[in-house]
Parts: structure tokens; C-alpha cells; sequence
């Protein structure tokens, strides 16, 4: 029997895009050989890898102007190769800093340019449980760019509203909430994701970029690391991960046929709604540190009263059939991973399971 999957990453996938994968696993279409042994230059792979590109534009409604690529190396190679592509030696990028992921993407502008802190919502307890609002950012209209994390998985925060940055180009890793709501895709120069939570398996992330963004990389690092030769050759440059692109391509056809993202955004908010009053009922006893208006829906966070009920809740979940709610290391606690394979009815299961837990050990 399959456990309700609460992991933060990697994370559940959709039902039908595994059985879809089961049913093709051995043969697909007919081949007489799976399409993880099919060259990436054979027509039957190349179906799936352009069906995966064009079910994305799709789905996100990306413009012309913009061009998708699939890379390998996840989200946390993209911290390097955005600087490496796009801030000179001599030249400044803005970084928002609201958590983990943003401080690592930091630390690696460091090696190639100056990068220097817009914005932080950093505590004295040296936690996050806000997002920056647009006053408190000192954005430099002279930025090679400003960078993002639009979800923080281990503080439980999101921007519900983007920043607005002028005509400084806007780099995003939306890693943990990409394709949880329609979004308008022209409003960044560069967003990435790491598949893993929302859109497929680990071992490949997905970048849209702005062509004429792209346009400004640079030319004097290797061949390997520069984003128009994946654009110039449409993601095969080298062997991609195909196994991983065509779980990539059931799950966004899995998405289009439940309705697209608007459907997802209805079921996404009503989960985060049942997660957040099951917390708010119960408020000597489950304690949110996030503020109300950068709450994640992708991820929740709290605490119980004590470490040792901590432990117990995850342990008489997984009892019950629930599995990945373990807080984060570096900041304890219990975490609720909602991401788009999260039904509503598993929340329904978790709020039940919360609800009888504050009232015997309360």
C-alpha cells in the first residue's frame, strides 16, 4: 500500500504519470526496448523530449522571447552558473536573502562578481519567517540582475507577490513552487527549478530564460557551461537525463489533463487553507513561526510544545501512514510538504491526524 507523502524533496509523484511509466517501462510504443535504452538522438526519445518542452510552454503560457532548457547538475549548479554566465568581475548582481537556498546562491555569486545583499528578513534567532516587502529592498538599477528564491522549503516562506525590479533583469529559483499557480513568465529574465518537487524526479532542472538575457553570457567560459549552446542545440548537446525528462513529460501531460495550472493553484490554496486553520485551531499547541502573509503553501512548518512531541507526531504518523514530516535539520520542528502529487484528501487525513493528536497529548 502507498504512504501519504509528505517529503519535501525528492518529493511524491502524480499516480497516473508512475503508472504511465510502468505501463511503458519494458516496451515503449512497441520498441521492443525502454526508453531509458534509446539513444538521445533517436525519433522516439525525441518525441517525448520535445513533447516534454512544448507540454511546459504550454502549461506556464511562455512567450516567444523566452526558451526552455533542460539541464543536469539541479538547482544548486545553477547558483554558480547564473554568475558565471551573467555578473563580470567587476560588475554587481542583488541577491534577496530569505533562507538557506538563497544564502548558498550567494556565497557562489561571490567567486565571479561582487554580489551584495538587496534585501534579508534574517532574525536575531537567525531564521526567516518573512519574505522582504518591497520598501525594505535597496535594489541598484545597476545590477547585472536581481536574484530570488520565490519558496523557502526549510522556514516554510513564499513570495505571493514578485518584487519589482525596474529594468534590472530578475533571476528566480522557484525550485519547490514552480507550476503551483499559473505565473506571468515574462516578468523574469532567468527562472530555474529543480524537478524534484513539483514537476518530476531528481537529476534535472528546468530553465526558462529571456533570449535576449541569454544573449549577454559569456563567451570566455567554457562551451559546456554556457546557456545558448543547450539552447543552440535544444538540450542535446550532450546526453541528457532521459529517464528524467520523460517522467518530467507524464507529469506535465498528467497536469494538463486535470486542468492546468488553474485547477492546481484551487487545489493548492484549499490545502493550504485546511493545513494553516488545523494549525490556528490548536495555537497554544502548534506553533507557526512564519507570518501570516509570506505563509508557503508549498511548505508548512511548525512545532509542538516539546522536541520530544515532535518526535512522537512524526513517528505516529508514519504509523498511520504518513510519511516526511520531520523538520528540516537546521530548524526542527515539523514540516508539511504540499506540493502538486499532494492531494486534498491527503491533507484532509494529516488535519483529522493533527486534530486527535493536539487533543490526547495537548
Amino acid at each position: 500500500m502507498r504512504v501519504i507523502n509528505f517529503n519535501a524533496g525528492p518529493a511524491g509523484l502524480p499516480l497516473p504519470a508512475l503508472e504511465r511509466a510502468r505501463e511503458e517501462l519494458l516496451d515503449f510504443q512497441n520498441s521492443g526496448m525502454s526508453i531509458m535504452e534509446h539513444s538521445h538522438r533517436g525519433k522516439e526519445y525525441e518525441a517525448v523530449h520535445n513533447e516534454a518542452i512544448s507540454l511546459l510552454t504550454e502549461l506556464l503560457g511562455i512567450p516567444a522571447t523566452h526558451q526552455v532548457l533542460f539541464l543536469q547538475g539541479g538547482a544548486s549548479q545553477q547558483f554558480a552558473q547564473v554568475p558565471m554566465n551573467f555578473l563580470k568581475p567587476e560588475a554587481s548582481a542583488d541577491y534577496l536573502m530569505t533562507g538557506v537556498w538563497s544564502e548558498k546562491a550567494f556565497d557562489e555569486a561571490k567567486y565571479y562578481g561582487k554580489p551584495r545583499i538587496a534585501g534579508t528578513t534574517i532574525n536575531s534567532e537567525n531564521r526567516y519567517t518573512r519574505v522582504p516587502r518591497q520598501a525594505e529592498m535597496m535594489l541598484d538599477p545597476e545590477a547585472a540582475y536581481v536574484h530570488m528564491t520565490s519558496n523557502n522549503t526549510i522556514y516554510g516562506t513564499q513570495w505571493h507577490a514578485f518584487p519589482e525590479t525596474g529594468n534590472v533583469p530578475l533571476v528566480a529559483d522557484m525550485s519547490s513552487d514552480l507550476l503551483w499557480k499559473p505565473i506571468d513568465v515574462s516578468r523574469f529574465a532567468f527562472l530555474y527549478a529543480g524537478a524534484q518537487k513539483n514537476v518530476g524526479p531528481s537529476g534535472i532542472v528546468l530553465i526558462v530564460l529571456h533570449k535576449d538575457f541569454m544573449a549577454k553570457g559569456s563567451t570566455e567560459i567554457p562551451k559546456i557551461f554556457r546557456y545558448s549552446t543547450y539552447a543552440e542545440n535544444n538540450s542535446l548537446y550532450n546526453t541528457p537525463p532521459t529517464f528524467a525528462i520523460y517522467l518530467c513529460r507524464n507529469v506535465l501531460a498528467w497536469i494538463k489533463d486535470v486542468g492546468g495550472l488553474k485547477q492546481l493553484e484551487k487545489w493548492n490554496r484549499e490545502k493550504g487553507e485546511l493545513l494553516y486553520a488545523a494549525i490556528d485551531r490548536h495555537p497554544d499547541f502548534y506553533r507557526a513561526p512564519v507570518e501570516k502573509e509570506s505563509r508557503s503553501y508549498m511548505n508548512a512548518v511548525f512545532r509542538l510544545p516539546t522536541e520530544a512531541l515532535d518526535t512522537t507526531f512524526v513517528a505516529e504518523a508514519k504509523k498511520a501512514g504518513m510519511v516526511g514530516l520531520k523538520g528540516h535539520r537546521l530548524s526542527g520542528g515539523i514540516r508539511v510538504s504540499m506540493y502538486n502529487a499532494v492531494t486534498v484528501d491527503n491533507v484532509k487525513a494529516l488535519v483529522s491526524f493533527m486534530d486527535q493528536f493536539a487533543q490526547k497529548h495537548g
